[in-house]
């Protein structure tokens, strides 16, 4: 149970006791450390349920209330319940702390099951920069979730059929190097791409072709069939090296093509239901009413007021589109895998496709907690979307390569006491980290600016900055006679920077679950970020290993648990802590 928790359990006795009936006590952690560690405004919104005076609500909340050794309490303003932690209360919460391998998190997600469909690159091409979003906070979601409790499912929904392969077949037939192809396939089946795409442009006859080539794909046409499943394999194989860098991995990887074979029952069944009628030779889903205007998405207002905006499903010449197979993937994920919840890690530009999907999910009966988890964009140092100087998008790889070299230079420079086998898995984990912290210290929905200098600094809002912090409570123990063991540490606290080190180690397993609330891992790194400056105003004003014992021990459990909660933050984020830097 985490402090939060426990004041609350607290408060909510203290409420029924004054009230006469059961009565959910509302605390936050307080913005303002002057009023103290926690804040109820519990007292005001009662009192104007009961029609009575909030300050004189919240002195007989106050009388009932059973608090001690645990906080003291004062009521401010009109009626605010505010509780300060006692000092040692932070020391026995910290000493449980130690013996905990959760470090105090709940476990909110026990006996539900997320699906997570997350990083979703197209095959046959490679990944880049605008790939970097949807897979961190992807991976970082599911690492949290799985702590948290959650059953969870990571679902690679590659993108593996469509119009692209008509040229992609065509081009191997035509074009192919075989020798290319073993050494870069991605590369060589994007040159094959581009060159078809290009033939087709400039003759009408070389698109008739890939269109041709398509319909026998999409009939089963042997040949055609292993030259797509050849596209795959070698487009999977380069896939799973970019996901092996950054240590992302997947429980499926089921494509567009796993539910192609659902879409003609789906079409008809929407049809039989009544959920989609035929439209100029399309099966759409309109409107049905049941949604004010403003809230219905397949509305648009235009000029002459609100019109149909339908999903289509069906086109007029018999084609899918994304909504059906998004559709057959959503019943697939509740009647197959028992889904409670399923998660799309998807740019903010598709907004209006999922809040489709959703709403005809619904209809069909498909209930599930639907999340679309949007995000904008990554700009360059111009603040323009990050390109190339050819006006390509920066290719993932690349970046990655990049990361580790500049960071590779900088471990070189400042970290002379290392082996060259050392510093190149330094390296490795600072630049990888760094790319990733970069990300997810971010608020997913705004757009943010791709910046070398900034995310690789050992200071400031950074993954190095906290590695570091970790390296260095590390050596604190490095330079220890014996072995220390924080199993048995009792923790006394009377140094302002003691208790509020405290105070933070305290939080981390309230702030996990806010994270999943509105999906924002940017809440774990920003708390990360402010444990380890409390770490190190602690580190500096409050000596460890000259200090003498009971102290010396105390203290060095502090340290010992800051370096717990640091590595197991800093893994729900994807991000390794090295031993030295």
């Amino acid at each position: 149970m985490t402090l939060l928790q426990n004041l609350e359990s607290r408060l909510s006795r203290a409420l029924e006791n004054v009230l006469g009936e059961p009565c959910a006590a509302n605390m936050t952690p307080a913005a303002d450390l002057r009023f103290g560690d926690y804040q109820s405004n519990s007292a005001m919104v009662l009192a104007k349920k009961q029609k009575t005076n909030p300050r004189a609500l919240a002195e007989q909340i106050m009388a009932a209330v059973e608090i001690d050794g645990l906080a003291t309490a004062k009521i401010d303003g009109p009626g605010f319940l505010n509780f300060t932690i006692l000092p040692e209360a932070y020391a026995a919460h910290a000493e449980r702390l130690l013996g905990d391998p959760r470090l105090g998190a709940p476990e909110p997600g026990k006996g539900k099951t997320v699906v997570v469909d997350f990083s979703a690159p197209n095959v046959a091409k490679p990944m880049h920069v605008g790939h970097i979003r949807s897979t961190i906070i992807g991976d970082s979601l599911c690492r949290i979730a799985r702590f948290l409790g959650f059953e969870v499912i990571a679902d690679n929904h590659i993108g593996d059929w469509g119009t692209q392969f008509g040229m992609i077949l065509h081009g191997w037939k035509t074009t192919l190097d075989h020798t290319a192809l073993e050494a870069d396939p991605i590369s060589e089946l994007v040159r094959v791409y581009r060159g078809v795409n290009a033939a087709a442009k400039d003759d009408p006859a070389v698109l008739e072709t890939c269109k041709a080539e398509l319909v026998k794909l999409q009939a089963g046409d042997p040949e055609n069939l292993a030259i797509w499943q050849q596209c795959i394999d070698v487009s999977k194989a380069g896939l799973q090296k970019i996901y092996g860098i950054l240590d992302v991995s997947f429980d499926h990887w089921l494509g567009e093509s796993f539910y192609n074979g659902m879409l003609p029952g789906l079409v008809y069944e929407f049809l039989e239901k009544g959920l989609a009628r035929e439209s100029d030779g399309a099966v759409c889903v309109f409107s049905d009413g049941a949604k004010p205007a403003e809230q219905d998405p397949f509305l648009v207002h235009k000029e002459n007021g609100w019109t149909d905006n339908p999903a289509i499903i069906r086109k007029a010449d018999g084609g899918f589109l994304y909504a059906t197979t998004d559709l057959a993937t959503i019943r697939y994920r509740i009647e197959e895998w028992n889904a409670d919840e399923i998660w799309y890690v998807v740019g903010m530009p598709q907004q209006l496709h999922f809040r489709q999907i959703f709403e005809a999910a619904a209809r069909w009966g498909k209930t599930c907690d639907f999340r679309h988890i949007a995000f904008g964009s990554i700009l360059g140092e111009d603040r323009k979307m990050m390109k190339t100087r050819s006006g390509d998008n920066v290719g993932l790889v690349e970046l990655l390569d990049e990361a580790r070299a500049r960071a590779a230079a900088i471990i070189g420079e400042k970290s002379a006491h290392l082996s060259p086998e050392e510093a190149a898995e330094v390296a490795d984990i600072v630049g990888i980290g760094a790319v990733k912290f970069a990300e997810l210290s971010q608020n997913r929905l705004t757009d943010y600016v791709f910046a070398w200098d900034r995310m690789l600094a050992l200071q400031g809002d950074t993954a190095p900055y906290l590695q570091y912090s970790h390296v260095r409570i590390r050596s604190i123990f490095r330079k220890l006679d014996a072995d220390f063991s924080a199993k048995d540490a009792k923790l006394t606290l009377s140094a302002p920077e003691e208790i509020h080190l405290a105070r933070l180690l305290a939080r981390f397993g309230e702030v996990l679950p806010l994270v999943l609330e509105d999906h924002r891992p940017n809440l774990l790194a920003n708390y990360l970020l402010e444990l380890a400056r409390a770490f190190h105003s602690f580190f500096e004003a409050c000596p460890v290993l000259k200090s003498v014992e009971p102290m010396k021990s105390s203290r060095l459990a502090l340290c010992e648990l800051s370096s717990r909660v640091l590595e197991k933050g800093l893994g729900l984020l994807g991000i390794r802590c090295p031993e030295r830097m």
